[in-house]
This record gives C-alpha cells, structure tokens and sequence, in this order.
C-alpha cells in the first residue's frame, strides 16, 4: 500500500466509523503509541500529536455521534447535504463504473469517499490518476473546505478539530501530488506524440 492509500484510508476510516468501533481499535493503539506518526508520510507531526493526545475512543464518542450522526448533526458528512456536492446516485454511478464494490451505506459520505480514493490508488487499471483526480475534483474538493470548516467550528473535544486540520492539509497535498503526475504524464505524451 503506498502513502497516498494510507493517508486515505486512515482518515477515511476516523471519519467513517464512530470512535468505539472494535474494528479502530488497532489505528487507536498506533495513534497512541506514536507508531502512526512514525510511518505518516506527510510532514504533519504536530498535528499527529496532538491527535495522540486526545484519541481515547469512549471520550470521543459523544462528539463523533453528535458532529456525525442522525438528522439533527452539527455536520452533515454527506456531500448531496452541500451545496457544492454531488448526489449520492451520481457518486454511487461512479464508484461502481471503476470496480468498486459498494454496500448499502450511502456513497456519498466523505468517509467512504476517502476510503473510494485508497481502493482505486490500490486497484485501478491504467485510467487510476485520471480516476483519482476525478474522484477528488468532482466529488471531495468542491464541498471539503466546507465540511471540514464547520467540524473545526463545532467539535467539542480537540482530536475532531486536530483531525479536520491535518484531513485538510493532507487532501490538498494529495491533490498537489495527483497534479504533478497528471503533467509529468501530460509531458510524456507529448514526447510521445513528437517520436
């Protein structure tokens, strides 16, 4: 799995599953233990610290239900719920047209966005950057500034606004790499197209 797939999945995954979840259990314990920042690809150590500082899942869960769940949540993580979002049929579409298997859970959430994003950098076929970029381009970065904004604004305990913080920094990042491969490939072809 390579850097761009870990940060997905990671972030994806905090995002997507309430704190208490037995299946978080090990990500917590390398959050705690530093072995997460040890092997973070990105230059985020503070951010990752402060993480490590506040990550007991039982003294999150209430944030987490109340930031993420039910009608009557501080923030929406689902990107029909934006203005700047897509409908979840029209990600669903997508997904599913790249391979993805998809369950019953809506699309459209910026967990399983996230989590989409690592399952193409893993799986896809020759297309995976022009995937990945749409991915982002289409259906992430015209509703994440905002989304990530208000769960600054509205989470009570510092590890959701330190999580909104470095999720931040770490998307655009990985935008920058996608755009740098997407020229570097651009170039190759004109080379090619002048051979």
């Amino acid at each position: 799995m390579n850097e761009f797939s870990i940060l997905c999945r990671v972030i994806g995954t905090l995002f997507n599953r309430q704190p208490q979840d037995p299946l978080l259990v090990p990500l917590f314990t390398a959050l705690k233990e530093g072995k997460l920042r040890a092997q973070w690809p990105l230059e985020q150590d503070e951010l990752l610290q402060r993480l490590e500082k506040d990550s007991d899942p039982q003294a999150l869960a209430s944030d987490y239900n109340a930031l993420f769940i039910g009608t009557e949540c501080r923030v929406s993580p689902y990107a029909s719920q934006w203005p700047q979002g897509k409908p979840e049929a029209e990600i669903r579409a997508f997904l599913s047209a790249r391979g993805m298997p998809l369950s019953e859970a809506p699309a459209d959430h910026f967990g399983v966005l996230l989590l989409a994003a690592s399952w193409l950098e893993d799986h896809a076929e020759a297309d995976e950057f022009q995937a990945l970029s749409e991915l982002f381009d289409e259906y992430l970065m015209p509703w994440c500034g905002s989304f990530l904004g208000k769960v600054e604004a509205h989470a009570t305990t510092p590890f959701y606004r330190t999580l909104a913080a470095l999720s931040r920094e770490a998307i655009q990042a990985m935008r920058e790499e996608l755009a740098e491969i997407e020229a570097e490939q651009g170039e190759d072809d004109e080379e090619g197209d002048d051979a």
